[in-house]
């Protein structure tokens, strides 16, 4: 639809409002209804959204060690603006119309804060180099049999999983609750969030989804639609979603692997007939620039406590400086199947990451290492968990922090305004977590010591 065929569709919703969204920094949605007639004048203008959304946390508790804004700014409105281009019908709400947003700064021009606004910034990098980047990500996720009531009745243990077993690629697990599968499918393409694919993972009552590849920009509102989506259909099921990166020790974690290319009008730039590797020069040099940038940008590829635990050896995710062909040990694995295919598939992204923060980070450092005409290393053979030529990844959110903060790399990709920023909510993030007293704790502890 154009501009008119859009204003003309939600005129005529027999709803009387629209639904907008914002992403936070942890790449939630925040969102409301409006009626028309705000949102008609919005689009002409701007509106406003309290920016308490990038002042408090992932529970809502107000950061104290924030500048961007806080009790010393009074929590003011942020001037935002709808992107008419994000428009969609909600299939599961009465095709109510809907759209997502950018904040911006007082001046009108793009927020440091804002997780899209940063990428956009990168994406306008890449362009200014002559690259259309060509994005998509995918995701692993749990199910279970629950509500939010139930869930925290439970106190969020022993919660009953969609289905048993370890039935990973499992045609018959995916006829089991076929009508959510199905709903998952069909509702997630009529709201353009279209799949590739869409099957059962290894762990019980897992799914994986993989998202069709688009440009950057809608690779990332995809992603981002995607992870409430499937919490919204499965609410409708009377199941809940969880996208932690860990749920289990006992249990493989959930990955949010993002896959990327860059292309030159209609050729990929990645690929290399000629190259034993099949990689041209750009694509070497961009994977050198995601491993140079890694343990500087790594809080934007796990951004929360749980991260970690799933960057450990032996399950499915990378914890070593690395790349490869087609190894899944690695953190960063090449696939160069064809000029078509070829790309980048960077494997230390969780399914708890932002999004656009994940994007921004995979091709702020991959082009940081194009405009430096950085040298790749040799290729990892065989295990790339003993492979430590190239270091290991920082294994604690407040190590990954501390060297993001220190980093002059991530203030040149990003700017300083967002690293800064970005940087407190994530010491928030760790000294939450350190007034936590764990089960782990109690079963260690309480009796014995």
């Amino acid at each position: 639809m154009n501009k008119n065929e859009i204003i003309q569709y939600v005129k005529g919703h027999p709803s009387g409002k629209v639904k907008i969204a914002f992403a936070d920094i942890d790449g939630i949605l925040r969102g409301k209804y409006i009626s028309v007639e705000k949102f008609l004048a919005a689009i002409e203008s701007a509106t406003g959204f309290c920016d308490v959304v990038f002042g408090w946390d992932a529970s809502d508790l107000a950061y104290d060690n924030a500048n961007y804004t806080g009790w010393h700014t009074g929590y003011p409105d942020c001037p935002a603006q709808i992107d008419i281009n994000t428009f969609r019908k909600i299939p599961w709400e009465n095709d109510v119309p809907f759209f997502l947003g950018d904040f911006l700064a007082a001046d009108g021009k793009p927020s440091s804060v804002c997780p899209r606004q940063l990428l956009k910034k990168v994406l306008h990098d890449a362009e200014a180099l002559g690259f259309t980047p060509s994005f998509s990500q995918e995701f692993e996720w749990f199910n279970f049999t629950e509500t939010p009531q139930t869930a925290n009745e439970k106190g969020f243990r022993d919660l009953t999983p969609l289905t048993p077993g370890m039935f990973g690629y499992s045609v018959l697990r995916s006829t089991l609750n076929n009508p959510f599968f199905t709903d998952l499918f069909e509702l997630l393409k009529k709201f353009n969030v279209p799949l590739e694919g869409l099957h059962t993972e290894t762990g019980p009552g897992t799914y994986e989804a993989a998202i069709v590849y688009s440009d950057v920009l809608e690779a990332a509102d995809r992603a981002v639609l995607f992870k409430t989506a499937v919490k919204e259909i499965a609410y409708k099921h009377g199941v809940m979603a969880t996208f932690m990166a860990k749920i289990s020790e006992n249990l493989p974690g959930c990955g949010g692997h993002v896959h990327q290319s860059l292309w030159k009008k209609d050729a990929n730039v990645f690929y290399d007939e000629k190259d034993a590797q099949k990689m041209s020069e750009t694509m070497k040099r961009y994977v050198a620039g995601q491993l140079h940038c890694l343990p500087f940008v790594l809080p934007m590829f796990a951004p929360t406590i749980n991260s970690y635990k799933r960057l450990v050896e032996g399950v499915w995710a990378p914890t070593t400086l690395t790349w490869a062909v087609d190894n899944r040990t690695v953190a960063l694995r090449v696939l160069n199947g064809s000029k078509k295919s070829c790309r980048l598939e960077t494997r230390v992204i969780g399914a708890d990451v932002n999004p656009y923060l994940a994007m921004a980070a995979c091709l702020g450092s991959g082009l940081y290492g194009i405009k430096n005409k950085l040298s790749l290393q040799a290729a990892t053979v065989g295990n790339g968990y003993r492979d430590y030529s190239n270091g290991t990844l920082p294994n604690t959110l407040e190590k990954a922090t501390a060297a993001m903060k220190e980093s002059t790399v991530a203030k040149e990709i990003f700017g300083e305004g967002f690293v800064e920023h970005f940087v407190q909510t994530r010491e928030w993030e760790w000294k939450q977590h350190l007034k936590a007293v764990t089960d782990w704790e109690y079963k260690r502890y309480f009796e014995i010591i």
